[in-house]
This record gives structure tokens, sequence and C-alpha cells, in this order.
């Protein structure tokens, strides 16, 4: 089994930073044996990172990094799966939206279809515990982005995702890049397959996400991502006389 590494993005998640952080490691301490959880803050202004350093003695696996200044998930996510020394990476919310007992059949799936190229496993929220503004404002999203990316993932905005390190390392970096991580590993070459998972509603705090915010950014972004489509090619080899197989 190779190893797990869990990165998790915080920004003001006093509220569930510490109970997410023990329901990961309860449930990675029952399958695996070298596996890390790896917590981002992003310059929290409540006491996330405190919480966190103090977690820190009951859990040793738990390491942290913090910024000073607010930079964003996608840098977040970055900053975190570029310090992992995990061979599969598991990102999840810091919201505790996302559960952890999903992961573990995510895996599973991963590898055993590694060798038919699938190197994502994407969470699709199909009962999301969210408000109708957002269920809306996500489905009419979903749609124009499925659209003109072709992604075939039904729910590219769930934090909850499993992949290799390495594919994510070699894609292009670009700030809200989190959104687009299935059509980004699918230009490489690579598959993505979506299950559906378990949604829960947020105990503690709201998003940090607006509607307009959303919209705003995501347009331009939808935009340079189809152009990154359209400017790779993925060669493929052929096999030449008395080359090893």
């Amino acid at each position: 089994m190779p190893s797990i590494s869990f990165v998790i993005p915080m920004h003001n998640e006093a509220g569930n930073c510490t109970a997410l952080v023990k329901e990961i490691d309860t449930m990675a301490a029952t399958r695996w044996e070298d596996y890390e959880i790896l917590c981002v803050d992003d310059a929290s202004t409540d006491n996330t990172l405190a919480l966190l350093q103090e977690q820190q003695k009951e859990i040793p696996r738990l390491a942290l990094i913090a910024f000073a200044a607010n930079c964003g998930q996608s840098t977040a996510l970055c900053a975190g799966i570029r310090a992992a020394r995990g061979e599969l990476i598991v990102t999840l919310d810091g919201d505790g939206q996302n559960d952890p007992a999903d992961v573990p059949a995510m895996v599973d799936l991963l590898l055993q279809k590694k060798k038919e190229q699938v190197r994502m496993i994407a969470g699709w929220r199909k009962q999301r515990k969210d408000t109708f503004w957002r269920r809306l404002s996500s489905r009419v999203a979903n749609r124009v982005r499925s659209f003109l990316l072709r992604d075939n993932t039904p729910d590219t905005g769930c934090g909850l995702k499993v992949f290799y390190r390495q594919t994510f390392m070699d894609l292009p970096w670009f700030d809200h890049m989190h959104r687009f991580l299935p059509s980004l590993v699918q230009r490489g070459g690579g598959r993505v397959l979506s299950v559906e998972v378990h949604h829960r509603q947020r105990q503690h705090g709201s998003s940090h996400y607006g509607t307009l915010d959303r919209l705003r950014v995501g347009v331009v972004d939808l935009l340079g991502v189809a152009w990154l489509q359209r400017r790779y090619k993925v060669p493929v080899l052929r096999q030449l006389p008395g080359a090893e197989t």
C-alpha cells in the first residue's frame, strides 16, 4: 500500500478543524501504516492555527504549514501537496462537510484502475447539504463548465479527491486551479472517475465563497483552461522494432 498524505486547506475553521483532523486520524489508522495529515492554515484570523498546534501533541502525524498572508485555496493546496511525502494525495475541505469515511473506497478504486490510466477519483456530492441558492449556482456552473471543457465531471467543486502526487506536480499551476483539477488531469492524458460521496451540513462557521466572487473569477479561468486544452497534445508512442515491451 503506497504512502498517503491528507492535505486540508483551512481558513477560519476554529469550530471544525480539530474534530475533522481527529476523524481523519481515527479512520486512517485502521487502514494505513504510512500516512500523514497536513493542514495548511491560510492566514486564519481566528484561533484555527493555535488549536491545530495544540492538537499536534495528541496526533503526531499532524503536520502544519502556516501562511503569513491569505493566499487562497489553490495556493494552500499547492503548498500542502508540494510538502507532502505521500505517493497518494487525499484532499478535503476544512469545513468538515466532506466525510472521511468515503476515502478508503476511493483509494481502492484509484489503485484498481491504475492500469486503465485513471489518475484521479473525484467526489460527487449528489445530495448536497447546502442552501438552495448555493446548490443552484453550483449546478449552473457545473453545466457551463462541462459544456465548454467536456470533462465529464458532474461536481468538480467537491473538495474530496484522491490522486497521485506526481499527477498533480505535472499540472500547470495558476490561482483557482482547484476548480479545474479534473479537466487539467484529463488534459495531460489521465482519466478521472467521479463517485458519489456523502456531504454533511456545516456545523460551525460559514462559507468563505460568495456566488458573485466565484462567477467573476470563474468565467476568466474557464476561458483560460479551455485555451490550455486546445494548446496541448498528448503524444502516442510507437513501439520500435527490437525495443523491450
